[in-house]
């Protein structure tokens, strides 16, 4: 059982290595033997060599997760990662919904079809930032953290990623997404159709902190992707796998 685990640990980190391959993997394979293997040894000796197999079990859950993490931030991160998702699509800030109507009417409209791409275009350019706060995050992970995201919910893991990176998101993306919406146009959309809506009498109470609520709208993407991704790797009974892990987790 030891060799096993050893091997599947190995397999996974050549996985994670690789990111054209972890694209291709059912994670539901690689979490399913995880849990399978915690199954095998929490259950039995509490001796020096099945606590070294637990051990191993947390790295192999680590593993998984970086996978998971990897295709949540390559999904994103690719053109129209966001844009072309209705999940995790960055809508029009409440202000410009509320005049949307009249914007179009005014000729407006193809400016707010911009502005929207732009929003969304910044959000992809940020997304691939993250990576490095879920590594950590994954680094961190104590065994009771693994257990409670084996044992737990559909989204523990997300909720685990949730409560370790928030914070370090918002302070990582924000100005990395401000100069990206420099980039794509979106400032200057925003400000120029932000001078009309300051022409409707009261419209001036819904104008949004930008930055803030990009910034907002793209980590609340990132989570959603990444929940997911968590329940397909907890529930997908497809064995979308290459030749190397069905030999290894057969």
């Amino acid at each position: 059982m030891k060799k096993q685990i050893i091997v599947v640990g190995s397999c996974l980190f050549f996985v994670v290595m690789n990111p054209l391959l972890s694209a291709a993997v059912d994670l539901g394979g690689l979490l399913k033997t995880v849990q399978e293997t915690a199954g095998g040894t929490t259950g039995g000796s509490t001796s020096g060599s099945s606590d070294l197999s637990q051990n191993e079990m947390v790295n192999g859950l680590k593993e998984a997760l970086q996978v998971g993490t990897v295709n949540t931030v390559q999904a994103l991160s690719k053109a129209d990662g966001y844009y072309d998702n209705p999940k995790i699509k960055i809508p029009l800030p409440p202000s410009m919904q509320k005049f949307e109507k009249i914007l179009r009417a005014t000729g407006f409209g193809s400016q707010l079809d911009e502005f929207d791409l732009s929003m969304n275009r910044a959000a992809e350019k940020a997304a691939p930032e993250a990576q490095a706060l879920f590594v950590d995050a994954i680094k961190e992970m104590t065994f009771s953290d693994a257990q409670n995201i084996l044992n737990g919910g559909d989204n523990a893991a997300t909720v685990y990623f949730q409560e370790k990176t928030t914070d370090k998101l918002q302070k990582l993306l924000e100005p990395i997404i401000q100069q990206s919406m420099e980039q794509v146009g979106v400032t200057q959309y925003y400000n120029s159709l932000t001078e009309q809506i300051q022409t409707i009498p009261f419209a001036s109470d819904y104008v949004v902190d930008l930055d803030s609520y990009v910034t907002e709208k793209s980590i609340d993407g990132l989570f959603i992707q990444l929940a997911e991704e968590e329940a397909k790797i907890r529930n997908d009974p497809a064995a979308r796998v290459t030749d190397l892990l069905q030999t290894v987790f057969k």
